[in-house]
């Protein structure tokens, strides 16, 4: 099997791990959604990046000292933006719901987090056949998306007759377009942090693990907007006490989220390492389709669609239809790998 191959079967793994990682928040039915996210956060951004990396990344004091702080600096500040967008994206779904939302930042966080990388490392092939195919598929990515969004729109008003007011429609959608800006800087980070890579390699990681050394300070710092954001809302509405009523299942499923959530991250990493010099342009578009496809199947299987009626689910459909040839494409960039 070749990279770009393995790369894109890797893709198609991490989506999934990606796609149901909100599954067990279902059956945290003692917790509010801070209590969750909040335990979420503690073992996905706080516990397992520097467990991980500390036993995968070999001398990895030396590997820090080795580049510039300004280095180090860059990828924090990347996994503070990422932080802040997830207190973004909470306030949008209360604004204009979760489908509007969740397509929204998808497609932002697709188009920002594939042309920067695609500026910074291949500036000379943006008039090439293959950065015209990034950039069809990256618009192919933000067209189904958007239909995505339209679908998931009508769902939610057949299924629960809610409106939302123009003001708080804007507000909402600007606030998921922010959201995505900062989603992308998870492959930002990965882009401008590929030196911090290269050390890690020649320290003795393996390919699978080295871009770890990434995720740790890009995740600790991540963690902090979201840890505030939940504290907020623990105080807000006076939910704190409820982690004593949980049960022992509830911090199970939080773990899972955290294990499903961070693994896909891992894999995303290893999957770009794989798809050569283009991985961070190539694999970021490919991961957020692949994403919208499996949550859409995953949609489907669970219920997610009942009762909303025929129209909704065909025009979903014809969203992940465009999603599909946007993939297609995306990937037959492979000969233009490096």
């Amino acid at each position: 099997m070749s990279n770009a191959a393995l790369g894109f079967a890797i893709l198609v793994l991490a989506s999934m791990m990606n796609a149901s990682f909100t599954l067990p928040m279902k059956y945290t039915s003692r917790w509010a959604w801070e209590n969750t996210w909040m335990a979420w956060t503690v073992f996905a951004l706080l516990i397992l990046p520097p467990v991980i990396t500390l036993s995968t990344v070999p001398h990895l004091g030396e590997v820090y000292s080795s580049v510039a702080p300004s280095m180090l600096l860059v990828v924090m500040l990347f996994g503070a933006g990422w932080g802040v967008a997830q207190v973004f994206f909470g306030l949008a779904v209360d604004a204009i719901g979760i489908a509007l939302t969740f397509s929204l930042v998808l497609g932002t966080s697709a188009a920002v987090g594939t042309l920067i990388p695609l500026v910074h490392l291949h500036p000379e092939r943006l008039q090439t056949p293959a950065g015209h195919g990034v950039l069809g598929g990256v618009a192919l990515v933000i067209a189904g998306v958007l239909v995505c969004a339209i679908a998931g729109r009508m769902r939610e008003k057949a299924r629960s007759g809610h409106t939302v007011t123009h003001k708080s429609s804007m507000l909402g959608i600007a606030l998921a377009v922010l959201c995505g800006f900062g989603a992308s800087f998870i492959n930002l980070g990965l882009a401008f942090g590929s030196p911090l890579t290269e050390v890690a390699r020649s320290a003795g990681a393996g390919e699978l693990n080295a871009s770890n050394v990434i995720w740790m300070p890009l995740m600790l710092a991540g963690a902090i907007p979201n840890l505030m954001y939940c504290l907020w809302l623990l105080q807000k509405n006076r939910t704190g006490s409820k982690f004593a009523d949980g049960r022992l299942s509830h911090w199970g499923l939080a773990f899972a989220m955290a294990v499903l959530w961070l693994g896909s991250t891992l894999l995303y990493g290893f999957a770009a390492a794989k798809l050569g010099s283009w991985g961070p342009v190539l694999g970021w578009p490919l991961f957020m389709s692949l994403i919208v496809i499996i949550a859409s199947l995953l949609g489907m299987v669970t219920g997610e669609w009942k009762n909303s009626g025929r129209l909704p689910i065909r025009i979903q459909w014809s969203g992940v239809a465009l999603l599909v040839l946007a993939v297609f494409i995306l990937a037959s960039m492979s000969r233009y790998f490096s």
